[in-house]
């Protein structure tokens, strides 16, 4: 992990807690209790060089209710059409939590 992976990381976990700006798919709408799912992605500090091997804190897995789930946080501009430089103070944050076969 760089300098800059490391203030990647700080802003993605940040975000996470913050808890705004979450999408979810439609397997995830259809579980018994989104508000847990949003907890784990909000609490979620498991990282590894597996699920994590530049250190940016922007992609996680767990399983809840039986079934294997992902979040993937991107980099969008202001008009959320392009990627952005997750440093930059354009960035806008996009969090999606996905069922796992939903990939």
């Amino acid at each position: 992990m760089n300098d800059k992976s490391a203030e990647i990381a700080k802003i993605n976990d940040a975000y996470r807690r913050v808890r705004q700006g979450f999408m979810v798919t439609r397997g995830v709408s259809a579980l018994p209790n989104i508000a847990t799912v949003l907890s784990m992605v909000q609490d979620f500090n498991e990282f590894s060089e597996d699920n994590d091997p530049y250190g940016e804190h922007d992609f996680g897995s767990f399983e809840v209710f039986g079934e294997k789930l992902f979040w993937k946080i991107d980099y969008y501009d202001s008009a959320l059409e392009l990627w952005a430089d997750p440093l930059s103070n354009e960035c806008h944050r996009v969090l999606t939590v996905m069922l796992a076969d939903e990939y």
